[in-house]
């Protein structure tokens, strides 16, 4: 099975330079935990609710003029949607994360490929729970 059998294709993205509080109005109206940050439509970052409510709330920052960019990850963990599920999965595990957004080879983001969407395949993770096992120690 391929990535792009399986990543959802709808991406919401949010530009650095927009403040947090528009990133969680726009994961709250889309039912999503994270958004991949751009900058000029290329992908710079990652942007999680975990981030916005450790790395900002927690420290008391303002979500009005608190921007995106302050926040974000900028180590994106990508694949490509030709890539094999396998392949997928094992990224996943070896960079302890639990998305990956999906790139076009100019790193526009087609899609994201989440921990939850490998674990509706049926019969594929070898020991059920095993990726969540392991994603859950660095969390």
């Amino acid at each position: 099975m391929r990535i792009s059998e399986l990543m959802h294709k709808d991406v919401e993205t949010i530009e650095a330079d927009e403040c947090l509080r528009t990133a969680a109005e726009r994961m709250r109206t889309h039912y999503i935990g994270a958004l991949p940050v751009t900058e000029n439509g290329q992908l710079v970052g990652m942007l999680t609710d975990r981030d916005i409510a450790v790395r900002s709330t927690a420290l008391g920052k303002d979500p009005n003029h608190t921007s995106v960019r302050e926040t974000m990850t900028a180590t994106v963990i990508t694949c490509s949607a030709d890539d094999s599920l396998d392949a997928g999965e094992r990224l996943m595990e070896e960079k302890s994360v639990r998305r990956l957004v999906v790139v076009d080879e100019d790193r526009h983001a087609v899609g994201i490929l989440s921990m939850d969407d490998v674990a509706t395949v049926p019969g594929k993770l070898i020991r059920p729970g095993e990726l969540l096992e392991h994603l859950s120690i660095y969390s």
